[in-house]
């Protein structure tokens, strides 16, 4: 499976004592299933260990995005209007 997703990280959120060797940060990525209201369907936030998760803590997140390329595996996301996105669906000439 092939994917790329296009993120956009905000800087400010970084924590900059998760930063380990003085160059790496571990990120999780979530994919969606579904694109939000802006096209995402893409997240990153900091990795966090089994206990930060077995206690509930709150996830922080930095970045947002979507995919865009897939071999066919992943959709990609597509940017849809919250006014017209009904629409699109009428439009469709399928006899179902």
């Amino acid at each position: 499976m092939a994917t790329l997703i296009s993120l956009s990280i905000d800087m400010e959120k970084l924590d900059k004592s998760k930063i380990k060797n003085g160059r790496y940060l571990n990120l999780t990525v979530n994919l969606q299933d579904e694109t939000g209201v802006y096209g995402h369907n893409a997240s990153a936030y900091h990795e966090q260990t089994k206990e930060q998760r077995e206690a509930g803590e709150k996830r922080k997140y930095v970045a947002n995005g979507k995919v865009v390329w897939t071999d066919g595996k992943v959709v990609a996301a597509e940017w849809q209007d919250k006014a017209t996105a009904g629409a699109k669906e009428k439009e469709s000439d399928l006899p179902f």
